[in-house]
């Protein structure tokens, strides 16, 4: 191997470190300075040899820069080794391509979290108040009114909420890619804004906390509107209000690796807080039932990062515990018992709008089932793919 060429990279320091990636593709590795070093002699034209030996002149130590090169390799950092392209699968095409970073480069303003405040508070003093109340959502005597609003309202926020998280990313020349994903037993839509930890830290928690700032600007928004109507406009505005806040205790599940979450990992300078979380769990699971002799693995970690792990998997553990819990005792047996009446609607109802009804709950409801499995399988599969450890 005499020489390498490597596609365009990014990097920032990170404490002792540096976090080295590609915007396009989303991967990014932390490096050591020596090895931020011999990234930046490869990319002069120097040949692993000659980045060798430079480097034991400056440090006194031996570099295997060979090897260092297989795993930039790996990373897909190289482009061409000895003038010969190297091939790589290309990355999945991002989500809203047309949009570039000159058009929503204004999102990364301080002017607009300060708006998007001001917009709040107003909201909250003016008067009268949306009351947070189960009645505001029943805001008509029409059921199928009622769910139809929430259905078309919550499906928007949804779309908005990932559209902030892209196109804050986005800003920065993150791609960004939207699709659906599974936590625990919540199907979910997810962007992956994975190249945003090669931007500053403010432009970092400004793309995790936007979606959060889309929902509470929609409902101050339809809050103000609420509060100069009257009679049904009113009403629906307040149900619309509310329906924007109803996500927001969910960002509160933070072992769900939900925004707040990632807000959390970046503000505690981890750099896999759930990852790292889950193997200390499973290694304090493995010493309870005596079946390991194995080290503990949060010792490898900087002390900061270990102790924010050990908390993080208290956490983790009460947290999946209880979700799951009220999952096996509510949720799943109130599904089940739907859907068996259901289908015995379907099959032997009284009349043809009886059997429509079931019908429409087995479909439904089995098709939601049958779109997490396959998501979720499909997630699973992605996770079991061979890597090289990016720390």
């Amino acid at each position: 191997m005499n020489r390498v060429r490597l596609h365009a990279l990014d990097s920032r320091p990170d404490g002792d470190e540096w976090i080295v990636g590609r915007r396009a593709t989303g991967r990014f590795v932390a490096l050591p300075a020596v090895g931020k070093q011999a990234l930046d002699l490869l990319d002069e034209g120097l040949t692993p040899a000659e980045v060798g030996a430079r480097l034991r002149d400056r440090t006194g130590d031996d570099i295997d820069v060979p090897d260092f090169v297989a795993a930039l390799m790996d990373l897909g950092f190289v482009a061409e080794v000895d003038g010969r392209a190297i091939e790589q699968e290309p990355p999945p095409p991002p989500t809203l391509a047309w949009i570039r970073p000159r058009h929503v480069r204004w999102l990364l303003s301080p002017a607009v979290p300060v708006a998007v405040a001001l917009l709040i508070t107003v909201a909250l003093c003016s008067r009268p108040p949306v009351p947070l109340d189960y009645r505001t959502l029943l805001w008509s005597s029409h059921g199928s009114a009622v769910l139809a609003l929430g259905a078309a309202v919550g499906w928007s926020l949804l779309l908005l909420h990932e559209c902030a998280h892209l196109l804050t990313a986005r800003a920065t020349g993150v791609a960004g890619r939207m699709r659906l994903g599974t936590r625990l037993q919540f199907l979910v839509m997810q962007t992956d804004i994975s190249g945003i930890e090669l931007a500053p830290r403010r432009h970092r928690l400004t793309a995790y906390l936007a979606g959060i700032a889309t929902n509470l600007t929609a409902a101050s928004m339809a809050a103000l509107a609420a509060g100069a109507t009257s009679g049904t406009p009113r009403r629906v505005l307040a149900a619309v209000a509310l329906l924007a806040l109803l996500p927001l205790p969910f960002q509160l599940m933070v072992f769900m690796r939900t925004d707040l979450y990632f807000v959390l990992q970046d503000l505690t300078r981890c750099r896999d807080l759930f990852g790292d979380g889950v193997a200390y769990t499973r290694y304090r699971a493995r010493r309870l039932l005596r079946r390991t002799g194995e080290a503990d693995p949060s010792l490898e970690l900087p002390a900061h990062e270990r102790r924010a792990v050990r908390a993080y998997s208290v956490v983790l553990v009460l947290g999946t515990t209880l979700c799951l819990a009220f999952f096996a005792t509510v949720t799943l047996p109130a599904d089940l018992t739907l859907f068996a009446r259901a289908l015995v609607k379907s099959a032997a109802g009284r009349s043809a709008w009886d059997r429509l009804d079931g019908i429409a709950v087995v479909v439904t409801l089995g098709g939601l089932h049958a779109l997490w499995l396959r998501t979720w399988w499909r997630g699973s599969r992605l996770r079991r793919t061979p890597s090289r450890p990016s720390r």
